[in-house]
């Protein structure tokens, strides 16, 4: 493409969508994708050898080539899901073929669009903080646009992972942290929810009880708070009346720094994604 010239606009109703990077989060976008119905799987590609590794695509119907290269020659839409360390390696060596005509989409915690563009050549580039959870649909997802990204561009991504979770558009310099909690923070979640149901073995509950119940309480909290707008310290304060059962647990949650425990694990998360991006 010449120097300046505008970026050929993806069709929305044909794109093909490639994955470069067969893991757990591709795997997740993908298998949310195709099981909401909100692509076919005759549109989506990845490359792995290893057919261990292909199983999570190939159940799905999903194409897998031995190579990107040939993921890239097929698709319009590529999203880099390789791990951070090896990105840069991953996109020199298919360099030219990341020409302006694809739309990039990294979904890597690190680096910023400013390296992405240096390494790409273009600033057709998209980058996208997605979580596992995008296999139920139910991400918190952070999004921001390079220079040359479309708006076109920006309402395609945005509605395609806004199908697999909720999305905010947000200012780069904001994405380091709204990527941790929504990327990491399921991962701290899922740490209190296992604590919670031990909890609950501990006071005599059988575990797939204890597990179910626990689950629950988190996902109808959750949903609380974001179907009724209130503050949760609000919502915590109903449940909570004198000198009654939650009270006292929240006493001991409080006793353990619970809070301030969990905002450490935040910006310690948020340190490193730092770190990464330099």
């Amino acid at each position: 493409m010449a120097e300046g010239a505008a970026p050929i606009p993806v069709d929305k109703d044909k794109f093909k969508l490639g994955f470069i990077g067969a893991g757990n989060m591709a795997a997740s976008i993908a298998t949310g994708l195709v099981k909401l119905g909100i692509l076919p799987h005759s549109r989506i590609f990845t490359a792995h050898r290893n057919p261990e590794s292909r199983v999570a695509f190939t159940s799905l119907g999903i194409k897998v080539f031995q190579h990107n290269h040939e993921v890239v020659g097929e698709c319009d839409v590529i999203v880099f899901s390789v791990k951070p360390q090896i990105l840069q390696d991953v996109i020199l060596e298919l360099g030219p073929l990341l020409s302006q005509d694809k739309l990039l989409v990294s979904v890597a915690v690190a680096p910023k669009l400013k390296v992405l563009q240096k390494w790409v050549g273009h600033a057709r580039l998209i980058r996208v903080f997605p979580s596992t959870a995008c296999a139920v649909g139910e991400a918190a997802i952070a999004m921001h646009l390079g220079e040359d990204a479309t708006e076109e561009d920006g309402e395609l991504i945005a509605n395609l992972f806004g199908a697999v979770g909720k999305v905010w558009k947000l200012e780069e310099k904001l994405s380091d942290a709204a990527g941790i909690i929504g990327g990491a923070g399921p991962a701290f979640v899922y740490i209190a929810i296992e604590a919670m149901a031990d909890g609950g073995v501990a006071a005599g509950l059988p575990r797939d009880i204890a597990l179910g119940f626990a689950a629950q309480a988190f996902y109808g909290a959750a949903a609380m708070v974001m179907k009724t707008g209130k503050h949760p310290g609000e919502l915590k304060d109903k449940v909570a009346s004198p000198g009654g059962t939650t009270i006292a647990g929240i006493h001991e949650l409080e006793k353990g720094a619970f809070r301030a425990t969990m905002m450490n694990a935040v910006v310690a998360s948020t340190r490193r994604c730092h770190e990464m991006s330099q």
